[in-house]
């Protein structure tokens, strides 16, 4: 009887340990966890924000000779059609990038027009003077260069809009341009000797740029120095007369109409209107109204009053 009496113990404490862990853990069957992981994996889903692809738009394109099409990016289908986007901040990078899709397509055609989509909103000084003399280059060789401004030409963006073939230099409604002088790319450290010639540099880069300006818009240096003393904005209409572009794309007057139509066309306007002419046109005719005696000070709405 002594001998069995750990054996004893030892089941109780078994049974012991037993209850109390029943007691202070619940059981959890397979189905209760199966559920818990749905419920867990949905509220992640639902609580993931909505993002927009970031790879390129692919567009289906057929080669010459091919029985079948394949897709390639959408930038590279529209290099084969001789079309450019500039929609970025031109730096070291992004013109090395340019440059070389543009000598892509002059060894493709080295005649056949090119036409660049601008939206500039900035750009460093060298980098847009490589693309500047890129582009002076086709155009020497033959190739017409068509410039278009969807949105902004900032900075040296508005030299690449003004480089354009001349009569090829178009800009939408609302676009905008901005003039305005060149600074340093970064901070310059140094002697005060070595920050003086970097000052110099950019003033002569500076007097460049002024010159090739006046090259592209036909103003004088000296008005345009006297204008870029401070940032020279530019609507479509303003840079019309600055010289800077030639025309302003408008949509067409069979399609103002036709609200439902496709607005996607747009032509050059026979007749391009400016800021403040409207203006100007009322002033004259009030002018003349007041001259001949015809400008009525009475409302239309009083009786006509008879005489006595």
């Amino acid at each position: 009887m002594i001998r069995q009496l750990p054996v004893f113990l030892a089941a109780a404490l078994v049974l012991t340990a037993i209850d109390s862990t029943s007691c202070f853990t619940a059981p959890q069957s397979r189905t209760t966890t199966q559920k818990q992981r749905t419920t867990s994996l949905s509220l992640s889903v639902i609580r993931q924000p909505i993002k927009m692809p970031t790879q390129e738009p692919m567009v289906p394109y057929r080669a010459p000779g091919a029985t079948y099409d394949q897709f390639i990016g959408m930038k590279s289908r529209q290099l084969k059609d001789r079309k450019l986007w500039i929609a970025q901040y031109i730096d070291e990078e992004a013109s090395n990038s340019i440059i070389s899709s543009l000598l892509y397509m002059q060894s493709e055609d080295d005649k056949e027009d090119i036409k660049l989509y601008l939206n500039i909103p900035g750009a460093n000084l060298r980098p847009v003077l490589a693309i500047y003399d890129a582009l002076s280059e086709l155009k020497a060789d033959g190739c017409k260069i068509a410039t278009t401004n969807i949105a902004l030409c900032a900075g040296m963006g508005s030299l690449i809009a003004g480089v354009g073939t001349k009569g090829m230099r178009y800009s939408l409604p609302n676009a905008r341009f901005l003039l305005q002088k060149t600074g340093m790319d970064g901070v310059f450290q140094g002697q005060a000797t070595d920050i003086a010639l970097e000052v110099k540099n950019i003033k002569n880069w500076n007097e460049k740029i002024n010159a090739e300006i006046s090259k592209v818009t036909g103003q004088t240096t000296e008005r345009i120095n006297e204008d870029l003393k401070r940032d020279f904005y530019l609507s479509s209409e303003e840079a019309v007369r600055y010289g800077l572009i030639d025309e302003v794309l408008l949509p067409m007057p069979n399609k103002r109409q036709n609200l439902v139509a496709d607005l996607g066309d747009f032509q050059s306007g026979a007749e391009q209107k400016y800021q403040g002419d409207e203006i100007e046109a009322m002033e004259k005719k009030n002018e003349q109204q007041q001259g001949n005696g015809m400008l009525k000070t009475t409302d239309d709405d009083e009786p006509p009053v008879g005489k006595a």
